[in-house]
């Protein structure tokens, strides 16, 4: 088994299988292992990259900032995405069905389920305001270029109505001129602001305002959300097409973006404003912390999301070879679009007189106000804003992609019976819409302190402590040598021992200073000046609290309802593996998985200890057993 596996390594499958798919026909794999690489990219590769790692990085010493985040990546980062994509992979499951490695945290399943239903009902709405920018660009002049509009202000000042700044660059002027101009700067408010703020928005004055539903943005939301769904209509055979656009044309977009900001005067000004280190900063825990966070929150790990996608991997396939590959473009990307952004800004901070940092800025406020503002300075504005906010659109999808098809498996899992394997299509549609439904109240005139609120806690240290029990777990409760063994079975050799001490100590112990740095770091949530009211930081943490919530009282529920003679017992029977843990396929159960029984066509593999009420799984064939299909998208 250790030769085949080694000898499958360049093509992801063993030889025996280059004319047999390795498959459960029922539930399906990916079309080619580049399917899953793109889709896998396109998760981990979102809007965070574009919004949040900039700002990290010239907010954390610049160029010294790429150390510690480096380092982050080497012994969190990798280590993690290699541990979320072979447990997926091995036992072809998504993040409920994974855990008959050990029944008892089948509540990390569920968190991640919740987790993974709050950040895509409010992710698919920032998708949904790039698509109002991006119809809004469609136009002779941009929206937000001038301050003679209906909803613009006495205090709106365009760069481009200011006369002493119009030319491209500062003209030489005395310091007093400098210091007026800095001043206006420091007053005025922008175009593209009253244009987010006052138009886009409505924003009203308190969360607890809803006022109105924004019919535009209700209606891009409408928009996005079809999108999603007829690119999931039939799961990874579909959305696994989709992704070789969505997933590669970003890059194109980033490329063109770049070779156009680097040809602006004070494009290099930016530049080395992010870049430059600042070297006195790295040892500050809050550089390191910050590092961590970002490496954890922008691969997408604890959400769910990364098991449900390698669960339809092929048995063999070199997953490890993925997760390094995955990872590392992830945080390419991430300084790449640093160069694109910090080049923009810098041209922009040029042509104002001011300092870069007075421009910088992270989240919406980035992409819907200070990049917006800067794209109105370029020549053929409305054709770089296009292609700017068709690229946000298609960061965002390919991250919405494998939210829905979590959400989709888990629900397929739980029920796994052939009426709803063959409605799948319909459960894909009744999620959709339910997302849609739940989003309505955040295209509101208080939608965007309601889509911060959700952004800054539901997915937050939640996420941390979800990771850091399922290393615990399989290291640990499961045991790592067990675990080892399974992956030398399925890709032909054991993790290499770099990857056996992160995930054994390194990672824990990484996850577990994330914890405590958010903690410590914890400031109220606040948007621009406005604060937010105890009530609705409470209901912050009430969500965070409902996706950890799930681990122990479904810990709780399955130790009642294991069988034992004393309470000891009770924990060793509910931690166990169940008995139908393993390869879904048959073909790949040996050594310690090999059925000690020849099985016939009426008897089943197990009977899941999980779902008495479910009937055996008849073993059939290379597509596996009926009851082994517990994570279908």
């Amino acid at each position: 088994m250790v030769g085949k596996g080694a000898k499958g390594m360049l093509n992801g499958a063993v030889p025996s299988e280059a004319t047999k798919k390795d498959q459960n026909l029922k539930r399906g794999n990916w079309g080619n292992q580049i399917e899953f690489v793109l889709t896998s990219v396109g998760y981990a590769v979102g809007l965070g990259n574009v919004w949040r790692f900039p700002y990290l990085c010239y907010r954390n010493g610049g160029g010294a900032f790429m150390f510690p985040y480096f380092i982050m990546l080497i012994f969190c980062g990798i280590p993690l995405f290699f541990m979320e994509l072979s447990f997926g992979q091995f036992a072809s499951q998504g993040c409920l069905g994974v855990w008959r490695i050990s029944p008892m945290f089948k509540g990390v399943g569920y968190g991640m389920m919740v987790v993974s239903t709050y950040i895509g009902i409010y992710y698919n709405v920032v998708i949904c305001i790039a698509f109002y920018y991006f119809f809004s660009s469609m136009t002779p002049v941009l929206p937000w270029t001038y301050c003679n509009n209906p909803w613009n202000t006495p205090d709106c000042m365009s760069v481009l109505d200011n006369p002493n700044i119009t030319n491209g660059s500062q003209p030489p002027a005395l310091p007093g001129n400098v210091s007026q101009v800095l001043n206006q700067t420091l007053k005025r408010t922008s175009p593209s602001e009253e244009y987010w703020r006052l138009y886009v928005l409505k924003l009203s004055d308190d969360i607890g305002n809803f006022g109105e539903v924004r019919l535009p943005l209700l209606g891009c939301l409408g928009v996005s959300w079809v999108v999603v769904f007829l690119c999931l209509i039939r799961g990874v055979k579909s959305s696994g097409k989709v992704v070789y656009f969505t997933a590669t044309f970003p890059y194109v977009v980033l490329t063109i973006l770049f070779i156009r900001g680097v040809t602006l005067e004070g494009a290099f000004t930016g530049i080395m404003y992010y870049l430059t280190p600042q070297w006195d900063k790295i040892l500050e825990a809050k550089v390191w912390g910050d590092a961590a966070s970002q490496i954890f929150y922008s691969l997408g790990c604890a959400w769910g999301g990364l098991i449900t996608m390698a669960s339809y991997n092929k048995f063999h396939n070199n997953c490890y070879r993925d997760s390094v590959i995955i990872s590392i473009t992830n945080c390419a990307t991430s300084v790449y679009a640093g160069f694109v952004i910090f080049s923009i800004l810098g041209f922009m901070a040029n042509h104002l007189g001011v300092d870069v940092s007075r421009v910088a800025d992270h989240g919406p406020g980035l992409a819907f106000v200070a990049y917006p503002e800067a794209l109105t300075l370029l020549p053929i504005a409305p054709l770089w804003s296009l292609l700017f906010f068709f690229m946000l659109i298609l960061l965002g999808l390919g991250t919405q992609f494998c939210l829905l098809e979590t959400l989709v498996t888990a629900i397929v899992d739980e029920v796994g019976n052939e009426w709803i394997l063959q409605k799948k299509t319909y459960v894909t549609l009744g999620v959709a819409v339910a997302g849609f439904l739940l989003g309505i109240p955040l295209t509101s005139q208080a939608g965007i302190y309601w889509l911060l609120l959700m952004d800054n806690y539901a997915a937050s240290f939640s996420l941390v402590i979800i990771s850091c029990i399922m290393c615990v777990s399989i290291m640990y409760i499961y045991g790592h040598q067990n675990y080892f063994q399974d992956i030398q079975m399925m890709l032909g050799f054991p993790p290499p021992l770099f990857f056996q001490i992160c995930w054994r100590f390194v990672s824990p112990a990484i996850i577990f200073f994330i914890l405590i740095f958010s903690v410590i770091q914890y400031q109220p949530i606040t948007y621009n000046q406005y604060q937010y009211p105890s009530w609705a930081v409470a209901i912050g943490f009430l969500m965070a609290l409902s996706s950890v919530i799930c681990i122990p009282l479904y810990a709780l529920f399955q130790f009642c309802r294991t069988d034992g003679d004393t309470l000891l017992q009770r924990l060793k029977n509910a931690t166990k593996p169940s008995r139908d843990w393993g390869p879904a396929l048959l073909e790949h159960r040996t050594g310690r998985y090999a059925p000690t029984i020849p099985p016939s066509p009426e008897d089943g593999l197990e009977v899941q200890p999980l779902h008495p009420d479910k009937a055996q799984i008849p073993m059939v064939g290379s597509n596996g057993s009926s009851r082994l299909q517990d994570s279908r998208i």
